[in-house]
């Protein structure tokens, strides 16, 4: 029986683009494609979508250099977007990435320089709701706070002028596959999704199936649901922090001013901290000594922490908390 042109998820991303206005008509698309079922999935619904929108879309590849058939993958990926004559741009790592966290950042990277030089304001990634529970169990396991466990927002800036945007956070990993086996795309699998040196893949092959037969089937959608309602609950606080951040701190020199702070919520002195002390210092606090900062808010003058990140002390003069050194 063949396949209609148009499904179920073709009508559902087609309607929450929509409602969301995530990417809007006639916007140059930078679609990353890495050749798995969850990339594929999005640049075949992109492309059927296409003529009700006018996008103009291309496809960028990163290729780590991790697998043997790393090189052979970017082909295949190329050889996609030449049959669906959209342009094709691929880059390969100079030198192998040893961490995740260091792949996703060169990784990144690749995407923002590519549409900067390519002329993108839009760059379209597959993660989907999958993805953002994995990524919440992740970061909970790592001590993250609310922040980091709404991380995969439905969109976010990249680098100035260009927008990274996640239209399938509502799909699971279950549907694209059925999206790209009933459509009979030509999915490149992944070796390193089987090791289980990556703390990621333990996430999915392991917790995930744990947690499904143990505690709830549905665990999947309920984590990306939290993902989302923390969304929302985040993107509320920060209107409020934003303001109290302007409030407090010196128009000069890096400095809080102590006596708006006093008054509020302990999760606000915490946040108004964090989000100053990521603007001085050269590597991002931990909990510690954002604890640390945020003691200061009632201390006495003359009162210092320890030194933090770069060698830096916060120190309390009279109704301001300075950052010195």
């Amino acid at each position: 029986m063949a396949v209609p042109a148009w499904s179920d998820l073709h009508a559902r991303l087609h309607q929450l683009l929509k409602a969301r206005q995530l990417l809007p008509a006639g916007q140059r698309l930078l679609v990353a494609v890495s050749g798995g079922q969850d990339s594929l999935c999005l640049i075949r619904l992109l492309l059927d979508l296409q003529p009700k929108w006018g996008w103009q879309l291309g496809i960028v590849h990163c290729d780590h250099g991790w697998r043997p058939d790393s090189q052979a993958n970017a082909d295949h990926v190329a050889a996609l977007a030449w049959g669906w004559q959209i342009p094709f741009y691929g880059q390969r790592a100079t030198t192998v990435t040893t961490t995740e966290a260091a792949a996703r950042q060169w990784r990144y990277q690749v995407l923002a320089d590519t549409a900067i030089h390519q002329r993108y304001a839009i760059v379209v990634t597959g993660h989907t709701a999958s993805d953002r529970a994995e990524t919440l169990l992740y970061n909970l396991l790592r001590g993250s706070g609310s922040d980091g466990l709404q991380a995969l927002q439905w969109q976010r800036p990249l680098v100035p002028g260009v927008t990274l945007v996640r239209p399938l956070l509502e799909l699971f990993r279950t549907d694209t596959a059925r999206f790209c086996q009933d459509r009979g795309l030509p999915v490149w699998t992944d070796t390193t999704n089987g090791d289980w040196h990556y703390q990621r893949n333990r996430i999915r092959e392991e917790l995930l199936p744990y947690l499904r037969e143990h505690f709830n089937p549905q665990v999947e959608r309920h984590l990306a649901q939290t993902a989302e309602l923390l969304r929302g609950d985040v993107g509320s606080l920060e209107v409020f922090v934003d303001q109290l951040y302007h409030k407090s701190r010196h128009p000069q020199v890096p400095a809080l001013q102590v006596l708006p702070l006093r008054p509020v919520d302990l999760g606000l002195q915490r946040r108004v901290v964090r989000r100053f002390l990521r603007e001085f210092l050269s590597h991002h606090p931990s909990f510690k000594h954002v604890e640390k900062v945020t003691a200061l808010i009632r201390a006495p003058g003359g009162t210092q922490t320890d030194p933090l990140p770069g060698g830096a002390v916060a120190k309390v003069k009279e109704d301001w908390i300075y950052l010195l050194g």
